[in-house]
Formats: C-alpha cells, structure tokens, sequence
C-alpha cells in the first residue's frame, strides 16, 4: 500500500514538472512571437532577439527560436524577415555552441553576443543598401536594443533561474506594449495609453527616481519605434514619471493630475493637437481605475524620508549644468546659421553656355549683338523647364531654337545642370530642416533637464584636496594680426578631472577667436556638466557640422584631461597638432589623423590616446602654428634637453623657438602640464 502510495506521488511530481515545464516554453514561444510586432526603424525586432539571446541554449531557447520564426511570418516584411531569422538561429547556435563552458555563466555573454551577431548580420545589409550612411544610425540603434533587452529579460527567461525582478517586468512589459503602438482606436494609440497607465504606476509606486528614468526611457523608446523624428515622448514622459514619483504615498488623483499636467507642458510647445494629451489623459484615468489591491491593499501615507542627500545634490548640480550647455549650444547654432537663399535658375543657363556655347562659332553673335534676344529666350523657356524637370525644344522660342546649331547638345547639358541644380535644391531644404530639428531637440532636451533638476536639492557638493600639477600657457597672433585665433582654456570638473583645452579657429584675426572661444566655452560646460569627454566631443562635432554648412568653418579641438592623483592623461583630438608626454630625456609623440570638427557630421569620432603622466613629467599641447607636424624634431629634441620644472617658462621658451624658426606664419598656441611631486593644482 505505501508502496503504490509512492509511486502515485512520484508519477504526481512528476505530471506536474512537466506540466510547469511545458508551460515555461510556452511563454517563451508566445514571448518571442509578441515581441516580434515591436519593431523600430529598419524593419529591425530587437526585442525578439533579445528574447531569444536571453533564453539561451536547451529547449528553452529552442521555444524562443520557434516563437521568433512564427513572429517574423505574422509581423514582418519578407525582406525584413530574412536577415531576422538569420540573427536569430546565430544566437540560439552560439549559445548552444558555449553550453556547458564557463564563459556562457557570466552574466554579458548572451547580451553582448546577441547585438554582436545582429551587427554582424544586418550590417551587411546596410553596407549593400543604396544609403549605408543612413541606414546605419537605425542598425546600431537596433543594436544596443538587442543587447540591452537580452540584459533585462535573463533574470525572468533563463532556466533554471527565473526570478521576480521588478526592472526587468518593468522592462518586458514597455516592450510589449511597443508592439501596440500602431494600433489606434478613434485616434488614440493602444500602446501609448497602456504605456502611460504603466508609467504612472510604477512613478506613483517607486517614486521621482525611477517614475523619471522610467518615462525617459518609454519616452524615447516610443519615439524611436514610432519615427517620429523628434522627442516628444521622451520629454512628456520623463516629466511626468518625474512628477507622478513626487506625489508617491500621497492621493492617487494627485499622482493622475500631475502626470497629466506634465504632459500637457510638454506639448505646449508643439502645440495642443497632438494625441499625446488623450493618450495620457486615458492612461491617468485607467490609473486610477487600478482596484486598491494593484498597490498593496490600503495605502498609508508614508513620512517624507530623503536617501542619499548628497548624491540628490550632486544630480541636480549635474542636470542643471547639462541644461545650460545644451541651450547655449541651441543658441549658438541660431546665431551662426545664415539667411537661407534659393539658387537663381539661371545658373542652370550660365554653367551650359558655359560647356557648350564658349566654342561655338555663333557664340559672339548670340551672347554679346544679339545677347538680349538670348536672355529673353533662356528667361521665358525657364518656368517650363522648372515644372516639368527637363528641358525640351519647344521651350525655347523659333528665334532662338532655329539659330543655335548645337541645340542638342545644348539640351543635354542644360537637363544635366538643371538635375544639379534641382539636387543641390533638396539637400539645401534637407539641411535647413535638420538644422532646424536639431535645434528643437536640443531645446527640448534642455527644457527636460531644468524641469528635472528643479525636483531635487540644493548643491552642497565639495571636493577633496587636488593632487599636486601646475599648468603653463601661452599665445601668439599671426604676424600683422592684434588678436590671435588660438584659444587656450583649463579647469578642473566636481569630479576632480582636470582638463586642458586648446582650439584653433580657421583663418586668423578676430573671426578665428570668436569660433574657438566658444568651441572651448561649449566644450567646458559639457564637461563641468559631468559629460564624457567623447560623447561631448562628439556632439559638438555633430551642431558644428551644422553650424559650418553654409559657412564652411571649423575648428581643430585639443582635449588633454587629467586625474592628478593617478596621473592617468588622455588625449582626444579633432584635427589637431600632434602633443608630446617628457619624462627625463624621453619624449612620447601624440598624434591623430581625424578632421577638424565641422566638417562631418555625427559618424565622425575623436582620435582617443590614453597614456600617464608620472611625477616630474611633463604633457604639452601646441596648435599647428607653432610647428609643422611635418618637421616638429627641434620641439622634440627641445623638450629632451629641458631640465626644468616652471610649465610656465616651458610654454614661453617653446613660443619664443617657434617665433625663431617659424616666423608666425599662423597663430600660435601653447599649454603644458606639468606633474609634481608637492603642492596642488596651480595655473601659472
């Protein structure tokens, strides 16, 4: 009797394993084949193969895979469906490829694995494609959205341990919701409203901190999967996770009103048509439809209590600093950008009697006796060529067409003109356009950023006592000029970073200054705003490139930063002259071979040198007017014969060379750091 008693237990156990096991691939399945409706610019259904990334090996990914097959026949295009089904069985074959080594237990592989063979697949794609520059930006979006979703979905899909995260529910459920966002209902988005009920829940439960990441991150994701071209989302529901978390403990209808409020703020500027104020609107009143056990049974209003005041502080300090770069970078870009003018149609006639008429026999007697009879022509056949994009025959008058005897050939070069002509047209609106949207966000995002910092405390930041450098600069105007182009700038960030700048304007005189002190100011509040230095490099490069356009300026940047107590250097340089590193009788060449900035756009990226400056070590940086990097080996040999310790005498006896050798032939610009063994962080 016991006997049979177990077995039936046994048998019990084991029905219900399987049942929970069939259960766990059946949510993969459905999970993989969901998320594949969730797609973002490019055809691409990042989440998918997050899914299937973070499923890993065993049965377990082998549902995801099959969820993901079944997804791309439902939800994507066959062209887009190929190169997903190939990312997906790469996955899943690499992982089950690792299974078993200790290299699959860390916690990035399956991530990084799963954006790298995205990248690998569909970047062939886009190289083939007929605009790989174009087509790139939404193929490294989709990237890190592949890595970033595999990281977010491990904790709930990997077998065997599953867990409860709240981050990463939070997480599968907003790119769930995605997949809805294209469904409409009287106007009103599916996805978005759902996307705002689950926004204000979790401000509303988990506070400022987290209701405010949570809306960026929805935010930006919404416009991204919806190719909006803009930051509407991102800015509405940033503010308003921001402002749902501050009510937190308090009355739901606060929470609701708050929500809603902000994102009416947020739409003012682009005025009040825009779905966005329904969809929150329905996403705050379902809010508050949420039956009381949603947040735990009765709520009792919970004392105010501030964690980490410091680094509240520090936030604020930080955001408010990144506002104020980001608007002076929108107002400088409105002060640079120039009066767009249209191109006068009659270069199209200018450039082919150019090519055409300046051999002709007749070329006397149409473009100088009889030359107002010729403009009358050109003039009147000009509003039929425009309308109809090419020109023919019957365009010109008898007079005209009857006397030119290279009328064909005539024609030829006149339609391929007016194909220049009608090309330059569209890139000069295009540019006008980005421009202009450009500058929009960078308002908006700055906007964002003040309304954010306005939520947290005061500054009360310090700063421990610096380690031990002095710097030395020094500048020259080219000669027969009173103020020179070069600019030199250095300062030390909350984050005891020290930095040195050096920029050269282009040109010399009064013009080259004003562009590179501002390079440098705009630079240095990016800093001082805790930025990167890459990423801040990177975005000035990208609003100069807009700046420059129609100008054709730029500016060579010089970025030497500094931890004084490590003394570990690195140098990121936009077209500048190379920089040295002395230690003893050695010296360390520093050279780059990117363009100045401004003269590409955002794929351009900054020469990047790492290196140290040890104790009595100096670093110098020059602009080009001070050696020809060609011919530099009297500045090298200089510096290994110096034996001093004033950065300042340095900088001023490496000008005074220059002068003697060079003759200032351009600006010129030095600056040196030197690392002692005593004292603090000085400018000499």
């Amino acid at each position: 009797m016991q006997e049979g008693q177990a077995v039936g237990h046994r048998d019990m156990m084991g029905d219900r394993r399987r049942s929970a096991q069939l259960l766990a691939w059946g949510i993969r399945f459905f999970l993989a084949a969901a998320l594949t409706a969730s797609q973002t610019p490019g055809d691409y259904a990042p989440f998918a193969l997050g899914c299937v990334a973070a499923c890993g090996p065993g049965a377990e990914g082998i549902a995801a895979l099959l969820g993901a097959g079944v997804g791309a026949v439902l939800f994507l295009e066959f062209s887009g469906a190929l190169p997903f089904l190939a990312a997906a069985i790469l996955i899943f074959t690499t992982a089950a490829a690792f299974q078993g080594l200790k290299l699959l237990e860390g916690p990035l592989f399956h991530p990084l694995a799963g954006a790298g063979l995205f990248l690998a697949v569909n970047g062939i794609y886009v190289l083939q494609s007929l605009s790989p520059l174009r087509d790139l930006a939404p193929c490294l979006a989709g990237t890190v959205l592949v890595g970033i979703s595999a990281w977010y979905y491990q904790p709930l899909l990997q077998a065997g341990e599953e867990q409860l995260a709240p981050d990463s529910l939070l997480f599968l459920a907003g790119s769930i919701l995605l997949a809805l966002v294209d469904v409409e209902l009287a106007g009103i988005s599916i996805g978005r409203t759902l996307l705002c009920l689950l926004l204000a829940y979790t401000a509303y439960e988990r506070g400022t901190m987290t209701g405010a990441a949570a809306g960026l991150g929805a935010g930006l994701a919404a416009d991204f999967c919806s190719n909006s071209g803009g930051v509407l989302f991102g800015a509405a529901y940033g503010l308003a996770g921001l402002l749902a978390g501050s009510r937190s403990g308090g009355r739901r209808i606060w929470a609701a009103l708050a929500f809603w409020g902000a994102a009416v703020l947020a739409a003012l500027p682009g005025g009040l048509a825009t779905p966005l104020l329904p969809e929150a609107a329905a996403g705050a009143v379902l809010f508050l439809l949420l039956p009381g056990r949603a947040f735990g049974g009765k709520r009792v209003k919970r004392g105010e209590t501030v964690e980490f005041p410091a680094a509240l502080e520090g936030m604020r300090a930080q955001l408010t600093r990144m506002a104020a770069a980001l608007r002076d970078l929108y107002d400088s870009m409105g002060r640079s950008a120039p009066v767009s003018t249209e191109e006068n149609p009659a270069v199209i006639f200018d450039r082919a009697a150019e090519k055409v008429c300046r051999g002709c026999a007749l070329c006397e007697l149409c473009w100088q006796k009889e030359y107002t009879g010729t403009f009358n022509a050109l003039n009147d056949a000009t509003p039929y060529l425009m309308e109809r994009g090419r020109a023919l025959a019957k365009d010109f008058p008898g007079y005209f067409a009857d006397r030119c005897i290279h009328l064909s050939d005539f024609l030829t070069t006149v339609n391929g003109e007016l194909s220049a002509f009608l090309l330059r047209r569209q890139y000069r609106r295009q540019l006008e356009e980005t421009r202009r949207s450009a500058r929009g966000q960078y308002a908006q995002l700055s906007e964002l950023l003040t309304a954010t910092a306005a939520g947290l405390g005061e500054v009360r930041a310090t700063a421990g006592e610096p380690a031990e450098c002095r710097i030395g600069a020094a500048l020259r105007p080219k000669a027969g000029e009173t103020v020179c182009g070069d600019t030199v700038v250095s300062f030390r960030t909350e984050s005891d970073l020290l930095c040195l700048l050096l920029a050269d304007g282009m040109g010399s005189g009064e013009a080259a200054r004003r562009e590179s002190a501002l390079t440098c100011r705009l630079l240095e509040q990016f800093l001082q705003a805790g930025i990167e230095p890459e990423a801040a490099m990177k975005t000035l490069n990208a609003a100069m490139a807009l700046r420059g356009a129609e100008t054709g300026s730029f500016t060579t940047i010089d970025l030497l930063t500094c931890r004084p107590e490590s003394g570990e250097l690195s140098f990121y340089k936009y077209g500048a002259a190379p920089s040295y590193v002395k230690k003893g009788g050695t010296v360390r060449r520093i050279s780059g071979g990117s363009l100045p900035a401004g003269l590409r756009g955002n794929t351009a990226v900054p020469d990047v040198t790492r290196a140290a400056l040890e104790p009595g070590s100096f670093a110098v940086m020059i602009s080009d007017g001070v050696a020809d990097p060609g011919r530099d080996e009297w500045l090298q040999d200089l510096l290994a014969g110096w034996e001093g310790e004033d950065p300042q005498t340095l900088a001023g006896l490496i000008l005074s060379e220059s002068i003697r050798r060079e003759n200032l032939q351009d600006d010129c610009g030095v600056q040196v750091l030197y690392r002692s063994r005593e004292g603090s962080v000085k400018k000499v």
